[in-house]
């Protein structure tokens, strides 16, 4: 299997400010969604500028999260959950996303905690517990609970205007995603690769978070400004990508390249083990996945398919694509549904 190459090859990332899509007229929505579709179909990943998060919100975030993550490694593991319920806390080596595409690789170095959407904001639907299960915020950190609550309001208010940008970039009604996320499976993931020692020996190819695309419609990233994430450009090439200050990373999932049969792409990213000069230094980030209604079907959109383009993909509900991705990378059950996501990493004919 022909692998990736990396480079150091200055790679854009396109920056857009998202700050007059509300508050502008025709002509500025119009010209946020043209950017937005260039980046869509060409890097997969944007900068996002002028969303609106207020810098506290960031700060008191960031101070409670690196609060928990600086707790004994016992008491953190009082809030591991099942592999199924995507809740709570994931240890170091407890995960290989790269499993998630149908291929073995090492465990991955990260750690994470695992925060969903409150099922009580959905109590008069009949869901599955297992789909919304109730958040185990630790009670060793006093403010952990309300502060990672707001950054999770503000980053799905900024998936939501993400999806009505979307749906213009499409020529598609500004609220045609609604119908598919009115009660979304949002999932904020909270991660720190932070690695008891600095000159740790790693395994051979092992990865603090390996290769993967994201599986829903849209994810929301806060990352430091520390190397270590990279995104694989069409001809399998690595490179290296740090947010601009104040800017959040947007990239796309699963669901949209499907529904726009690959007119729009899940890039492959992955994060290599965060180094400075040689040695392993902390990293944090906080990704916001916005994945949909679990019952919500994927199918190629009319527009994106035609004579000598037929849909790329079958159809498949969020859940049971999720499911799948999940239990590759938390249960080792390889992935066999991930074709084309895996060709873009291999370069093989899906």
């Amino acid at each position: 299997m022909a692998m990736a190459r990396s480079t150091g090859i200055e790679f854009d990332v396109p920056v857009i400010d998202i700050s007059k899509f509300h508050s502008g007229n025709d002509f500025d929505r119009d010209s946020i969604a043209r950017q937005v579709d260039n980046a869509a179909s060409t890097v997969g990943f944007m900068q996002i500028v002028g969303h609106g998060i207020a810098p506290a919100v960031l700060d008191r975030f960031t101070a409670a999260t690196d609060q928990f993550f600086s707790l004994p490694g016992d008491t953190k593991r009082r809030y591991v959950t099942p592999p199924h319920i995507n809740r709570g806390y994931t240890p170091p080596k407890a995960e290989a996303l790269a499993n998630s595409l149908g291929i073995v690789t090492a465990a991955d170095l990260f750690e994470a905690f695992n925060v969903g959407v409150d099922p009580a904001a959905h109590s008069h639907l009949d869901l599955d517990p297992v789909d919304y299960a109730p958040n185990d915020f630790p009670v060793e950190s006093a403010d952990f609970a309300p502060a990672v609550t707001a950054w999770f309001d503000e980053a799905q208010r900024v998936a939501g205007t993400m999806t009505n940008i979307f749906a213009l970039a499409l020529g598609l009604p500004i609220d045609f995603f609604q119908q598919f996320t009115d009660h979304s499976l949002d999932v904020l993931r909270i991660n720190n690769y932070t690695l008891p020692h600095p000159d740790i020996t790693l395994e051979t190819e092992q990865m603090g978070m390996g290769a993967h695309t994201d599986y829903g419609i849209v994810t929301v990233l806060w990352a430091d400004q520390v190397p270590g994430l990279e995104i694989l450009d069409g001809k399998r090439i690595w490179h290296p990508v740090e947010p601009m200050e104040g800017a959040l990373l947007v990239n796309l999932g699963d669901a949209l390249a499907r529904w726009t049969n690959d007119k729009w792409i899940s890039t492959m990213h992955r994060v290599a083990p965060p180094r400075v000069d040689g040695r392993l230094v902390p990293r944090r980030s906080a990704a916001f996945f916005h994945d949909g209604n679990p019952e919500t079907v994927i199918a190629c959109l009319p527009g994106c398919t035609g004579p000598g383009n037929p849909p790329r993909y079958r159809p498949v509900t969020v859940k049971d694509h999720i499911t799948a991705k999940l239990r590759g990378s938390r249960e080792r059950q390889l992935n066999r549904d991930a074709v084309r996501e895996l060709a873009r990493l291999t370069g093989e004919t899906p």
